[in-house]
């Protein structure tokens, strides 16, 4: 069965479009307010939201994204909370495909069986767990197997090469390509060899291809643009969410221009 991510995926490619996928971290400023932003981005013509889960150990990313997290937890955000604020959302109206960007730990606390309950009751489309790497994915796949079970979404970077075709079968959704080594927000540090390596995931990928960390722009994927299905912005977002008082309408700016720019290159 298609979820929202498959759909809008297939409606991108009838209509000739890359798609725009961000991030934002769940409970900023506070939990109206993210909120307001979701919707803001989805009226923008966001086409993915990645929701991020605070941590207190987000290994995989940045100063920007750490910060929002800790700030976050700070104002006592948890995955429960989330989980309420995304049925207020689907109750309010928002269509939009939404992403849990999340640890493992998170979702072990929460219990497995429990956490994927909670994301069918919720309309969670995907997940994506950084920090679990394919040879350790059986529990989560096993619990996801679930009628209206949110999609594991998977990532490969520069250094996945020869293990690329078994992350691959069986992925769905989208595949997240990390463009660089190391954490999310190095801005445009993109790995020497980005293109072959993304051409590479291409040949090899029966779902979209996307490309995240560290960027900021739409022209920034220029170079990447006939190769890859559309780019992903997380902590460069942030920063400007932050420096805007997380003022909906800085999100609404920001994510229409990238989503009209990333469509004329």
């Amino acid at each position: 069965m298609e979820n929202r991510i498959e759909r809008k995926m297939k409606k991108l490619k009838e209509n000739g479009e890359k798609a725009f996928i961000t991030y934002m971290t769940a409970g900023l400023p506070d939990m109206a307010g993210s909120k307001a932003l979701v919707k803001a981005q989805e009226e923008a013509g966001t086409d993915v939201l990645e929701l991020g889960i605070p941590f207190s150990d987000p290994v995989a990313d940045g100063p920007v994204i750490q910060n929002a997290s800790y700030q976050s937890i700070q104002l006592g955000t948890n995955l429960k909370k989330v989980f309420g604020m995304m049925k207020e959302l689907r109750a309010e109206g928002v269509q939009m495909p939404i992403v849990f960007m999340m640890y493992y730990n998170t979702a072990l606390y929460f219990g497995l069986e429990q956490f994927v309950e909670e994301c069918i009751a919720s309309g969670v489309d995907g997940v994506i767990i950084p920090d679990l790497p394919l040879e350790e994915q059986g529990e989560i796949k096993e619990a996801l197997r679930r009628d209206g079970a949110p999609i594991l979404i998977e990532l490969v970077s520069p250094v996945s090469a020869e293990r690329v075709p078994r992350i691959l079968e069986g992925a769905r959704g989208f595949v997240y390509c990390v463009s660089g080594m190391g954490v999310t927000g190095q801005s445009g540090n993109f790995h020497k060899k980005i293109l072959h390596y993304l051409t590479e995931v291409k040949k090899m990928s029966k779902i979209p291809v996307m490309m995240g960390f560290g960027i900021e722009q739409a022209k920034d994927v220029a170079p990447m643009i006939d190769v890859i299905d559309g780019a992903i912005v997380g902590s460069h977002l942030i920063k400007l969410l932050e420096a805007n008082e997380y003022k909906p309408e800085a999100a609404r700016k920001y994510c229409s221009n990238f989503k009209k720019e990333l469509n004329e290159l």
